[in-house]
């Protein structure tokens, strides 16, 4: 099944199927990312990055959200 194939089939849902799905991908595309995210901090992809904002927080440049 290629990604025209599923499109076309979403264009032929139901509203609240339609839905349905929507809030599905959004899930599963958190899903996705916070596996990514997990795997980066595991391999050391992030190490640099998470160097620099400790050196900024330590500098008293960082703000509260």
């Amino acid at each position: 099944m290629s990604v025209k194939d599923i499109e076309r089939a979403i264009t032929q849902l139901p509203k609240n199927e339609l839905s349905e799905l929507v809030a599905w991908l959004e899930d599963y595309h958190h899903q996705v990312w916070d596996k990514q995210i997990e795997d980066d901090l595991e391999s050391g992809r992030l190490d640099s990055l998470l160097g620099e904002v400790e050196k900024e927080y330590e500098a008293g440049l960082a703000r509260p959200l």
